[in-house]
Parts: structure tokens; sequence; C-alpha cells
């Protein structure tokens, strides 16, 4: 590919020390070990951000020792586009680096027109990895997703294509995301007896929405399924950036997967107490957060994304104070309730 000026600076080369202060975690019982942190290509990787400032991201999560790529076949926007610029971007700067890289992408929301372009088929999900992998420049990814629990397909079919794309070459490992306690069990037998075990789930989990510690957390640790949490940060709620009301150029202004009930005062009351106890651990809301996250074992990884580099350094830093306190745990619990705000629950529910 012909250097693209536009892509910013044209020569990358990572940092020595990328693997010293980064932590990797087993992913369940498997043999994969995934940074403590991931990068999420949710938001901020379409075509309406500058190449240049998703490069710089990428960038620099490297050079941090973040070697979780996360994607999806619909991340944009506009649909598509965050993995096409990764494509661009990775043929560039890390193609040389590819065996030092988890890769993933999913599927499961819509994403084309017609009865074939959501969901859980065979077809789908079979059709949209071959996009995938086409935007991306990719040979195989390392991980491919089930996005979401198909209630009118069977689970059969489901896990079957995820075992097929194993079998093709097309993907290393299979995960799920947004099912429920029973649909993973469901789907971590029929993989097993498929032969392609069942690796990863990619649940929403943050100080506002602690559905998986019901059940779900218990059956991955049974099955040996590793756990990766996204929306720590609970859509920006956990962050500064609510502490005094919504911004006018806040998601929830833009209408990015955030609606103005969750910024309720209920919720800015439990987020403004927490933000004082981050403080009391010289974090930021959003540093706090993350750890919490991360405290329990059986969290392989969490998922963060991020709007500049300043950010992601941001969101790393949190690693440095991974321990917490009885007393502190104690009164994070009285604030740290459901907030109404998991958008994936219908989803999860069973």
């Amino acid at each position: 590919m012909p250097y693209n000026a536009k892509l910013g600076p044209s020569l990358y080369v990572p940092a020595d020390e990328r693997y010293e202060a980064m932590p990797y975690r087993r992913c369940g019982r498997s043999g994969l070990q995934l940074p403590a942190i991931s990068l999420g290509l949710w938001q901020n990787f379409g075509d309406d951000r500058p190449l240049r400032d998703s490069r710089a991201i990428l960038r620099r999560a490297f050079d941090l020792g973040i070697t979780h790529f996360d994607l999806a076949n619909n991340h944009g926007p506009p649909y598509g586009s965050a993995e096409s610029n990764f494509g661009r971007i990775f043929a560039e700067d890390f193609r040389r680096y590819r065996d030092e890289l988890v890769i993933s992408t999913k599927a499961g929301w819509d994403m084309w027109p017609g009865p074939y372009g959501e969901w859980g088929s065979r077809k789908y999900l079979l059709a949209s990895l071959d996009q995938s992998l086409q935007r991306m420049g990719l040979e195989h990814v390392d991980i491919f997703y089930s996005h979401r629990f198909d209630p009118d397909t069977p689970v059969q079919e489901t896990m079957s294509a995820l075992d097929s794309a194993v079998r093709a070459g097309k993907a290393r490992y299979v995960g799920i995301s947004s099912y429920g306690p029973k649909r993973t069990e469901e789907a971590a037998r029929i993989l097993r007896e498929l032969g392609t075990p069942l690796l990863i789930h990619q649940p929403s989990y943050s100080l506002l929405n602690r559905w998986i510690e019901q059940e779900l957390l218990d059956v991955l640790e049974r099955e040996g399924v590793g756990a990766i949490v996204f929306s720590p940060l609970a859509q920006g709620l956990l962050t500064d950036k609510y502490l005094h009301g919504v911004q006018e150029d806040s998601r929830v202004r833009r209408g990015n997967y955030f609606s103005a009930d969750m910024v309720s005062e209920e919720n800015l009351k439990r987020v403004r107490a927490l933000n004082e106890i981050a403080g009391g651990r010289g974090q930021t809301l959003a540093q706090l957060a993350i750890s919490w996250a991360l405290r329990d074992p059986r969290v392989s990884s969490a998922l963060l994304g991020a709007s500049s580099v300043q950010q992601l350094e941001q969101n790393v830093a949190a690693l440095q104070k991974p321990d917490f306190q009885a007393d502190e745990l104690a009164e994070i619990d009285r604030y740290a309730q459901e907030g109404g705000i998991n958008l994936w629950a219908e989803s999860s529910s069973g």
C-alpha cells in the first residue's frame, strides 16, 4: 500500500519497553493472555474523526503494552468504517507486528439491509466475517464473536458457524457477547462438543451496571471462560464529564448510544459520591471505575475506547492502583448500584 500522508508520520517504531508495565491476565483456562486494558474501536475510529488521530491512539496503545484491539462489523460511523480505517493503519504500522497482536471482530447487530444482515444465522455470521477480513486486510482474526443472542436462531446454528470460522482458518478463537448465564452455559457446551472451546465472553459491566455478578461470572469460572468487560465507564457517565450536568458536546446531545434518562439526578448523586472516593485514592473517577472493574480475577481485561492519546494514557494510569482495602470496597458498594443504564439487557436476560 503506498504511503498516505493523511495518516500522519510515516515511520512507526514501537517502544522497546512496551511489555514492561502492562500486566497480562489469563483468559479463562486458555493459553491466551490479554492486557489488563484492551482498546475498543467502537467510537472514535469511524469516518467522522481524522484518521491521523485514530492512528496516534493505536500507536500509543501498542507502546503502552495494549496488544488487544477489539472491533465489530458495524463500528463506525458509517458501518464498517472502523474496520476499514483500522485496516489502513494496520497495513502501514502494525503488519510486521501481527503476531504480537490480538485482533477481534464481531457480528450480530444490524449491518446491511434485508433478512441476512443481522442476528445469528450461519449465513450472516460467516458472510460478515469475510467482509470484516477484507476491510481490515487480514487473513484471520484472533477472536470472532457472536455479538448478541438471537432468539429466533438455534444456538447450535450460531455456535456451529463460529466453529466453522476456526476450522476454515479465519479465526483462532471464538467468543460471545451479551449472552445471559443459561445461554452462555448452552453455548459453551455446544462449542465444547464441536471441539472449539468458548474462549471469552464480552459483557457490559460497570459500577452502575453490575448484572454479571449475580450469576454470569460464576458460570464463566465453571466453564473456564474469560471475561472482557465493555463499557466500564458507563458510556462516559463514570468520568468527570457529567459531574456538573450535561454539556452541549456530550454523547447525550449527540445521541450516541446514550440517553438523557441515564443522567438522572439519582445517578449523578452516585457518580459524585464515587468521585469523592476516587479523589481519596488519588485517582480520577474514570480510573477508580477501571480499577474496580478489574478487581475480580475472573475479569481478564477491561475494554476501553479513547478519543485522544491523553485520555488513553489517563485510563492506563488506573493500573498503578489496582488494589482496594475492604473498607474502600464497602464504601463504594453504598453508591455502586444499578443505574438503569444496561442498553444490552434484552440480549443478556436469559
